[in-house]
C-alpha cells in the first residue's frame, strides 16, 4: 500500500530536524484498521489468573516437546499462519514480552511483590510460546537456540524467585530479593532483546535469499513488501536490515531490465533502508549512485521509479548524516542527477514526485555549490516558480518549503537576481511569507514556518541588488515584514521567522532609508538586531 508522503528530507538553514526522518518515517506500507490490529493482539494476551493454573498444563504438546510446554494456540492453520504473519507475529509477540518487563521493572521498584510474580509468570508464558512458536516455523540456528535455552532458564529461575517473595514480611530479605530480581530481570531483557535480533536477522536473511534466488517477480515483490514493512518498525532494524545485505541485494534487482516493474518498490526500500548509516554505507560499496543516475537519466524509465530514486537521493544527501564518506562518489554523477531531478520536477505528473525531486535537489545544494551553479544554468528559476503556479505539483507547504530552500541557497549567486526579477519570483517571495496552515497538524504548521523564514532570507540576499529591493518596496515588502515582525500569530510564534523578517527589513531600509516609517525605524531598525528581537518577541498583539 502506498501512502502520500508530506515530510521530504530534511534540511533548514537553521539546522532544522526535518528530514524525512526518515524519508523512513514517510512511508507507512501496512496500515491495518485499529479494530482488528486490537483482535490479532488478543490472540496474544491471556489473563493471569488462568496463566497462573496453566504453567504446567499444556494446551498442545508436540510428541517430541519436552513435557509441560505451553503452546498458546494461534487460532489459525500453521503453515498459513508461517507463510503469511511469521514476521508480523514475531514482532508482536516480542512487543508484548517487552511490554510485561517493563511492568515489571516498575512494580519491582515499587514492592507490589504480588503483581511482580504475576507478571513474572505472565512473561515466562509469553516468552515459552514464542520460543515454541518460531522454533516450529523456521528451523533455529544453532547460536539462537543457545540463547533460547538460557533465556528459558531465567525466565523460570525469575518465577520461582518472586514466588518466595510472596510468603515473607522480612523487609531485609525483601531488599536483598529485590536486587537479585533486579539483576535478572536485566539479563532476561538482554538475553530476549539478542533473541529477537537473532530471529529477526534470520528472517531477513530469508527475504533477501528469495530477492537473490527467485526468478519470480511475485516472489521477489513480496519478499520486498515484507522488508519494507520491517524498515518502519524503527532505526534498529533498519541497521540490521543493512547489516544482512538487503541494499546490494535490491541494487542488483535494480540492475537487471527484466525486473523493471520492481525498482520503484525496491528503491522505496532502499530509501528507508538508508536512515541509517549501515545502508548509506551498503549503498556506496555497490556503486549504487551510479546506479540511481543511470535511472533518473534513462527517459525509458517510468515516472515511479524516478521518483523512487529521487527519494534515496534525498535521504543519502541529508545534512543529518554523519558521515559524508559517499559524498564523494556523489559529486562524480551530480551533473547528470541535478540535471535529471530538475527535469523531474518539470514535468511530475503530481505532488508526491515533485515533492522528492524538489527534496533531493535542496539537499543537494547545501552541501555542493557548483550544484547551484548547474541549476541556473538549466533554467531552475524559471521551472521552480512556474511550478508554484500548479497545484498539481506543488500543492502542499512541504513541496513549497523545498522550492524556497533551492532559492535561498541559488539567492548566494549574484546573477540569480536578475532570473528571479525576470520570472516574477519577488511577488512568489511575497505570497510564501504569507503561508499558513490549512490544519492544525504540528508538522504543517512547522512547515509554513520554514517557509516564512526562508522567504524572508531569500528576500534579504537577493535584495542586495538595488532593482531586487525596490522592486519588494514597490510590492509593499516592508508592510508585510513589519507586521511578520510584530504580530506573533502572524509568524506562528516563530523566533526564526522574527529574525530573518528583522534582516531582510534591516537590507531593505539600508537600500531605501524612505521605505520605512520613523516609529518602525526607530523600533526595529536602528537598535542592535537582538534588542529589536527581544523587543518583538515579548510584544503583545495590539487588537486595536
Amino acid at each position: 500500500m502506498r501512502t502520500e508522503r508530506t515530510q521530504p528530507a530534511g534540511h533548514s538553514l537553521s539546522s532544522s530536524n526535518h528530514l524525512l526522518k526518515s524519508i523512513c518515517t514517510r512511508m507507512q506500507s501496512l496500515q491495518v484498521d485499529s479494530v482488528q490490529r486490537w483482535m490479532e493482539d488478543l490472540r496474544h494476551m491471556t489473563e493471569v489468573e488462568c496463566m497462573c493454573v496453566l504453567q504446567a498444563k499444556p494446551i498442545g504438546v508436540e510428541e517430541d516437546s519436552q513435557q509441560g510446554e505451553l503452546i498458546v494456540a494461534s487460532g489459525v492453520g500453521a503453515g498459513d499462519h508461517v507463510a503469511r504473519n511469521n514476521l508480523q507475529t514475531l514482532l508482536r509477540r516480542a512487543l508484548v514480552v517487552s511490554t510485561e518487563l517493563g511492568k515489571m521493572f516498575q512494580r519491582l521498584e515499587k514492592g507490589r511483590w504480588q503483581r511482580v510474580h504475576s507478571t513474572a509468570v505472565r512473561a515466562n508464558c509469553h516468552v515459552r510460546s514464542l520460543v515454541h512458536e518460531y522454533s516450529a516455523a523456521r528451523s533455529t540456528p544453532p547460536e539462537m537456540q543457545k540463547y533460547e535455552k538460557s533465556l528459558l532458564e531465567k525466565c523460570m529461575e525469575l518465577t520461582n524467585i518472586t514466588e518466595r517473595c510472596l510468603h515473607t514480611d522480612d523487609e531485609f530479605f525483601l531488599k536483598s530479593m529485590r536486587e537479585a530480581i533486579h539483576e535478572i530481570l536485566t539479563d532476561v531483557s538482554d538475553s530476549f532483546s539478542n533473541m529477537i535480533d537473532m530471529a529477526l536477522a534470520n528472517e531477513i536473511r530469508v527475504l533477501i535469499k528469495q530477492i537473490e534466488s527467485s526468478d519470480s517477480i511475485h516472489t521477489i515483490g513480496s519478499a520486498i513488501s515484507n522488508l519494507l514493512s520491517l524498515t518502519q518498525d524503527g532505526p534498529q532494524l533498519c541497521s540490521i536490515i543493512a547489516k544482512e545485505g538487503a541494499v546490494v541485494a535490491l541494487f542488483k534487482i535494480c540492475r537487471q531490465d527484466r525486473f523493471r516493474d520492481l525498482y520503484a518498490h525496491a528503491l522505496r526500500t532502499v530509501a528507508s533502508i538508508c536512515c541509517v548509516e549501515e545502508g548509506i554505507n551498503q549503498l556506496d560499496k555497490v556503486d549504487g549512485i551510479l546506479c540511481l543516475a543511470d535511472i533518473l537519466t534513462d527517459e525509458s524509465s517510468v515516472e515511479a521509479a524516478r521518483a523512487e530514486a529521487a527519494a534515496v537521493v534525498a535521504q543519502i544527501t541529508s545534512p543529518h548524516h554523519t558521515s559524508t564518506q559517499h559524498l564523494a562518489s556523489f559529486l562524480e554523477s551530480m551533473h547528470d542527477i541535478v540535471t535529471a531531478l530538475i527535469k523531474l520536477c518539470e514535468s511530475a505528473s503530481c505532488g508526491e514526485v515533485f515533492l522528492l525531486a524538489s527534496a533531493a535537489l535542496a539537499n543537494i545544494t547545501f552541501f555542493d555549490s557548483m550544484a547551484c551553479e548547474i541549476l541556473l544554468q538549466l533554467n531552475a528559476i524559471q521551472i521552480l516558480l512556474q511550478a508554484c503556479k500548479d497545484r498539481q505539483r506543488v500543492d502542499t507547504p512541504y513541496s513549497k518549503d523545498q522550492v524556497v530552500t533551492i532559492l535561498a541557497n541559488l539567492s548566494v549567486l549574484e546573477q540569480c537576481a536578475s532570473e528571479v526579477l525576470q520570472e516574477q519570483g519577488i511577488e512568489r517571495l511575497l505570497l510564501l511569507l504569507g503561508e499558513k496552515p490549512s490544519s492544525t497538524s504540528p508538522s504543517e504548521g512547522a512547515a509554513c514556518e520554514r517557509v516564512q523564514q526562508k522567504a524572508a532570507v531569500t528576500l534579504a540576499r537577493l535584495s542586495r541588488d538595488p532593482d531586487v529591493a525596490q522592486t519588494a518596496i514597490q510590492l509593499k515588502a516592508v508592510p508585510r515584514l513589519i507586521e511578520l515582525c510584530r504580530s506573533p500569530t502572524e509568524r506562528n510564534n516563530s523566533d526564526s521567522v522574527l529574525v530573518a523578517c528583522l534582516a531582510a527589513l534591516r537590507r531593505l531600509a539600508a537600500g531605501c532609508p524612505d521605505s520605512i516609517e520613523a516609529a518602525d525605524h526607530q523600533q526595529l531598525i536602528k537598535p542592535r538586531l537582538v534588542d529589536s528581537f527581544l523587543l518583538c518577541s515579548n510584544m503583545e498583539e495590539s487588537f486595536v
